[in-house]
């Protein structure tokens, strides 16, 4: 059993190793994990949790590439498999700081890890797992959007099922249909996470206090509305809570939400009070927001827990405690 299973997208990042350099000018590149349920797979890692993927790649050498990046991240590859006839993706950025970050995926007309089938996944691992991490991303195509909906009907909205909104826009033919998508899983999850674009695609406004509230009627227990350089705000039904942010130079706010997530897995699995879960979480998102790469910048608990001025590292848990199953 696995305490953090994420579905989802998984490419290569090809990251500029000049800062503030257009992209037709740079020379010189970093390759990098990539993919958001992948790099909060890795993220949960680096917090001493059990983490593995759900993924696909090309038959090629960067599905060959991933494989031993997951493995040196000690995320569980195990339903990484590959695609005939469709090259694993890659995605490059620019990077301009403090909040410009310009991406080009390279994933038409389609992608591997937009080709998970129903039939093709272990539910019984969806089921046992910790946390179960889904993107907005994989239900923007088929057959992965009926993935998800057979992965959601495995999980039966146990806790902790958490729908990450991960809107982007050039994977889907208009913001109605995301829309539409989300608004079908939302009853399904017990956890929503966004920023303030993504919330408005989801329930139609930037209101941080109104989207957490609309979020929660349609099903979700938590909701969590990053604000960016204001923070982050989480509700539940009985407590509203918003923590400011951690002041560091940002260098790549790329991969920042994904080390929010892993962090946040720990915290809803360790059953914290939401304010230090939300501050640990923020302390991750800064830490990887003041480095160049995503994956391979995710702090470890010690690091986080330092950075989030909490208490000192704890032991690792049982998988009893882990889970939920004791305290």
């Amino acid at each position: 059993m696995l305490d953090v299973l994420t579905i989802g997208r998984v490419g290569v990042d090809i990251y500029p190793l000049q800062i503030a350099t257009p992209l037709a000018e740079v020379e010189t590149f970093g390759k990098f994990l990539g993919g958001s349920p992948t790099n909060v797979a890795v993220a949960a890692s680096r917090q001493g949790l059990r983490a593995g993927v759900i993924t696909r790649t090309g038959a090629d050498a960067f599905g060959d590439y991933v494989h031993r990046a997951l493995r040196d991240f000690g995320v569980d590859d195990s339903q990484v498999r590959p695609v005939d006839g469709l090259p694993t993706p890659v995605t490059f950025c620019e990077i301009f700081p403090p909040d410009h970050f310009p991406l080009w995926f390279y994933r038409t007309p389609t992608a591997p890890d937009l080709q998970i089938r129903p039939e093709e996944l272990d539910v019984d691992a969806i089921a046992a797992a910790g946390v179960f991490w889904l993107s907005g991303t994989g239900l923007c195509q088929q057959p992965s959007r009926d993935a998800h909906a057979a992965a959601l009907a495995a999980r039966d909205r146990r806790p902790h099922t958490v729908l990450d909104l991960d809107f982007r826009p050039m994977f889907w033919p208009d913001p109605a249909a995301a829309t539409a998508a989300i608004a079908e899983a939302l009853p399904q999850v017990t956890v929503v996470v966004g920023n303030l674009d993504e919330v408005q695609v989801a329930v139609g406004t930037r209101d941080p206090d109104q989207a957490a509230g609309l979020l929660l009627e349609r099903g979700p227990r938590l909701a969590v509305v990053k604000l960016g350089p204001e923070g982050v705000l989480a509700r539940t039904d009985t407590q509203t809570v918003r923590v400011p942010p951690v002041p560091l130079k940002v260098v790549n706010g790329l991969g920042a939400g994904d080390a929010f997530g892993g962090a946040l897995c720990l915290g809803l699995l360790r059953d914290w009070p939401l304010e230090r879960t939300l501050r640990f979480a923020n302390a991750a998102g800064a830490i990887v927001a003041s480095r160049l790469a995503c994956s391979a910048a995710m702090p470890d608990h010690a690091e986080t827990a330092a950075m989030a001025r909490t208490d000192q590292p704890e032991p690792a848990p049982s998988t009893a405690a882990v889970r939920g199953e004791a305290r």
